[in-house]
Formats: C-alpha cells, structure tokens, sequence
C-alpha cells in the first residue's frame, strides 16, 4: 500500500485543519508499526530446520518509520480540498465562499474587482458552484456556470491562481447530447401517460408538446385519443455534469390511435442544413405554406375587386389584408430567400418579398419595420420573423397587406388550399432513407420492448 499516495492525492473533504493532518500521520504511523511487526510475524516456521526461519528474518527489510513519517509530514502540507455548494436566496459572496472553505480575502477581493470574476456573484439561485482550496483555505481555483434568461447554460466562469495572483476566464458552455427513447401507453390522458412509468421516469413536458405538434395533422388530441392508445418516442436532451439542462427536438415519433399507426421522423439534410418532419417513405408532413403569417389576426380585405381606400379607384385588391396591432410579429409564410426587402416600390411601404421553391413567391407590406439584420439573399425558415405590422406606403391603418404569387402572378393565398412541402431531391432522398433505417430499428426495439418505458438506449 502506498500510503503517501494517498494522502497527497485530491480528494472531497470538508477543511479538516492542523488536528486532521496530525491524525492521518499518526495513523499512518500505526499502520506501518503494524505492518512490520505483522511481516515477521507470519513468516512461515519449519518444523523441519530453525534456519528458514533465520533467513526470513535476516532478509525482510523493515521500512524506516522516521522517513515515512517525514514524508508524510511534507505531503500533507499540499493537500488539497474540492468543495461543492448551491446558491441560496439571498446569497452574499462571502457567505458562498464560506460555505465552501475559502478562507482567501486576496481571491474574494479579485472577484469583486475583476469583469469577469464578477458574473460568479450574478449566480442564480440554485446553481452550483465549485471551489478548490489547500488545507488553510487559500483558492486554487473556482468555477461555476452562468445561464441566460431561460435558464440555459451559456458559459463556464473560472477563477484560477497563478503564483501570486489569480486569473479569469469565460468559456462557453459544451453540453453532452444524449438520445433517449421512451414508450407509453394511454389509460387517462396524454400527460398522464408521460408523467408515470414504472421504471419512474418521466417524459418532460417539452417532448410532449412536440408530439401533438408532430401529430396535430391527423389526431385531435382534445377527442380523438382512446384508453389503449400507444406511442414511441425518440428524442434529444443536453446534459451538464449529470443533470438535464435542456430538452432538444424530438427526432421521431410513432403514434398509434384507435389502430391506426403514424410515423414521424425529423430529417435535416446535411447540405442544404433545411429540415423537416417526413414519413418514413420520404413524404413531407410539413405544408409548404402558412394559412396566415400572423397569429390571432382578422382579414379586413380579401381578394376581389375594391374601391381603393386612399385613392379611391375600383381596381383589383392583389393580396389579402390581416388587420393586427401594430408591431405584431410578422412571420415568413414558408421555407424560402428574401429576394427583396426595402420600400422602393409605390404604395406597398416596407415591402419584403420571398423566393420560395419552384415558382412561388409571397410579398408582406406596409411593415413598421423589418426583423433585425434581414437582408436580401438570406434564407429564412417557415415561421421566421421577417418583419412587423405597421402602416407605412399607401395605408389607413395598421395591417399586413398579404399577396402569394405563381409564376409572378397574383393568386388568391386563401382558395389555394393545401400545398405539399417541396419533395425531396434524389440525393437528399438517398441520404433520408439511411436516417430512417434507423428509426424503423429503434421503433422495433421499443415495441419489442415488454417494458412500459425502454429507457435510454444510446448517447451520442
């Protein structure tokens, strides 16, 4: 046994002080007194002839007690201590640092003055904080983590010595991605099913509004769900030393109502980077096109012929008018590139106009202003903000005023009903099949699986 190894290696104690390190030694003392005396006393005695016995003795080399005493003398003045704490309401950074053993007003005076070394005193409640010292309480080092807003961690705080002084440093945060896969069956309700499992885990709530978005096309979760009802569920979360920080997307999902069976599964293809729920056979669930760009707006013109409201000229309103608050979000109605976005054309104000795939394009005008940084040539997302309700060009009040165009022809947005998503390629189809091998593989381990709950299957 290596005693002075052990002693002089980190460990997780609380500060022990002067009293403690004279135990270890002391004890450390009896234990190689023991050893020793233990050594010549099991040496093995022949019946037969003293001599083994005389041997034995003359060739054991007893250990010099006084140097290993003296070693471990010398060790322990380099102990070092790691202590974990959470902040607590109404923390001060002294009362967190006493906490964890800092007795260092040089480290406490750095981290009051320093810009970076400062953020550990805007810690939230709750949130963990680490500390490094020697036996006498002087900082070697400290680190702790920030989040936004949201509660998401966005970086890593660190406070280290460096001879005589200390030094602050900020990374950002690197989160472990795991994938888990759940099943469930209905008996009550949809959260009910999420909440309970005998395994005792369960499904965060943030999968579960994912799912009835995944399936809202073909199942009225308010309706349609039935005791019996049975789904699987493959998903991401984010991990920060051992604790779940953020639930991620929720890669695919299989959902059996009333025996019907829908499958789902997100594919982003690695070139074009745009992504998208699919069937299994490669068929888009998303629409193409939003019904409106706003929420929980009215239309106050259609598409027909009008007396124009400024100038009073019968002529043919080309889009359709939502009337909303001024500043109400204004969102891109389908996957697509800004082509244009000023207020060079008459009468339409601040205008933006999107390409979309094949020949479609959509115009939003009269905006208060556009989203920040929008500019032409970027691609934008269904649902991106492009924009705000306003009143600018040629308008009576605060409204978006709405066109969707074919081959650069106006069409009415609200007669063209359904339009399927823009299909795949034949190299993106290629590499969406080998994606969705794979979920038909995790679908099966889940059914197959006897347990209500498959757990987590693989880390990636």
């Amino acid at each position: 046994m290596n005693l002075i190894h052990k002693i002089t290696s980190k460990r997780w104690f609380s500060m022990a002080g002067t009293s403690r390190k004279t135990r270890i030694v002391g004890a450390g003392a009896v234990v190689l007194t023991v050893a020793a005396f233990g050594a010549v006393a099991t040496a093995p005695v022949s019946q037969d002839s003293d001599a083994n016995v005389k041997l034995i003795a003359q060739d054991l080399a007893l250990p010099n007690l006084s140097e290993q005493i003296s070693s471990m003398q010398q060790a322990g003045d380099s102990q070092q201590f790691i202590h974990e704490d959470r902040v607590r309401p109404g923390d001060s950074l002294g009362a967190m640092m006493n906490r964890l053993g800092v007795e260092d007003q040089q480290a406490l005076a750095f981290i009051r003055s320093d810009k970076v070394a400062r953020a550990v005193m805007q810690l939230k409640t709750g949130k963990r904080i680490q500390a490094e010292t020697d036996e006498n309480g002087a900082l070697i080092s400290l680190e702790a983590t920030l989040a936004d807003a949201s509660d998401m961690p966005t970086k890593t705080i660190t406070v280290t010595r460096k001879g005589d002084k200390f030094v602050a440093a900020a990374v950002p945060v690197k989160l472990e991605r795991r994938v888990e896969m759940r099943s469930r069956t209905i008996n009550n309700s949809l959260y009910s099913a999420t909440d309970s499992a005998t395994d005792g885990s369960k499904m965060p709530d943030g999968v579960v509004g994912q799912i009835i978005q995944m399936f809202s096309t073909n199942i009225d979760f308010r309706s349609d769900l039935k005791r019996g009802d049975h789904f699987n569920v493959v998903y991401e979360t984010f991990w920060q030393d051992g604790e779940m920080v953020k639930v991620g997307k929720v890669i695919a999902g299989e959902f059996t109502n009333r025996g019907v069976t829908y499958q789902s599964v997100w594919y982003e293809d690695p070139v074009t980077r745009q992504g998208g729920y699919y069937t299994l056979d490669g068929k888009a669930l998303k629409k193409a096109f939003l019904k409106s760009p706003i929420e929980f707006s009215r239309i106050s013109s259609g598409f027909a012929m009008r007396s124009h409201p400024v100038t009073g000229n019968w002529k043919q309103h080309k889009g359709v008018d939502f009337a909303a608050p001024n500043g109400t979000p204004i969102r891109a109605s389908g996957d697509g590139v800004v082509d244009y976005a000023g207020n060079g054309v008459t009468g339409y104000g601040n205008l933006v106009v999107l390409k979309h795939w094949s020949n479609y394009t959509t115009a939003y005008a009269h905006m208060s202003r556009f989203a920040t940084n929008l500019r032409k040539g970027q691609r934008v997302s269904q649902g991106d903000v492009i924009g705000y309700v306003g009143s600018t060009g040629w308008s009576t009040g605060n409204h978006l005023h709405y066109e969707f165009r074919v081959a650069n022809q106006a069409r009415d947005p609200m007669s063209l009903g359904t339009l399927a998503q823009q299909p795949l390629s034949t190299g993106e189809m290629a590499r969406f099949k080998m994606a969705a091998t794979d979920m038909r593989h995790r679908f099966a381990l889940l059914s197959a699986s006897a347990a209500p709950t498959a757990g987590r299957l693989a880390s990636r």
